[in-house]
């Protein structure tokens, strides 16, 4: 089992990161990655979302939707869980660290439509995870979407320090840094094959 949560938390951080090898949680990925403190921030609160909302939507889908034969109601539920929890989250920010809040701005609700989320809380259900590989998979997932936002954050601050041609500047560049970021993530998924 040990190794089994060991080959879980690799494949979810490294070898299939959920932004840069399966492309979920895109638009917050290049939103929020202008600063590395707002990118820590984003990333604690979707390690925070995505694990709680793993979990509970794990708990709904094996003994409320199978029991009933409502499975078809998955991703209703899902949603419904993300949604709510994101509000939490919300209400918790705005009153303990209302900075944090005011930078992530938009990008905060935007959580809630976060295809990241429902994608891992659907792969568990997907790879028929016992709950103890959800919660690992589900943490290791959203760690891997921090690690993705604080290195492009890290990346983009030091390109603002560079005098480049006006066809680099901007969303060209960072997209082609996400590309190339990518690209390198992939590297990764060769090692599984080994």
């Amino acid at each position: 089992m040990e190794l089994n949560l060991a080959a879980i938390i690799f494949v979810a951080i490294l070898a299939n990161n959920i932004v840069l090898n399966q492309f979920l949680g895109v638009c917050p990925y290049l939103g929020v990655s202008k600063r590395i403190e707002t990118s820590l921030g984003m990333g604690m609160a979707v390690v925070f979302v995505m694990t709680l909302a793993t979990i509970v939507s794990w708990v709904i889908f094996n003994f409320i939707l199978i029991p009933l034969d409502l499975v078809y109601l998955r991703t209703i539920a899902f949603i419904l869980v993300i949604a709510s929890l994101v509000q939490l989250v919300e209400i918790v920010l705005k009153k303990n660290n209302p900075t944090l809040f005011k930078a992530l701005g938009i990008y905060l609700p935007l959580i809630t439509t976060n295809c990241a989320i429902l994608g891992v809380a659907l792969l568990n259900i997907q790879m028929g995870h016992n709950i103890i590989q959800t919660v690992v998979y589900a943490i290791a997932a959203a760690i891997g979407f921090t690690m993705a936002l604080v290195i492009m954050a890290g990346i983009r601050e030091r390109l603002e320090l560079v005098n480049m041609s006006g066809l680099l500047q901007g969303a060209a560049v960072t997209l082609v840094t996400a590309g190339i970021l990518s690209l390198s993530f992939m590297g990764f998924a060769g090692i599984m094959t080994l």
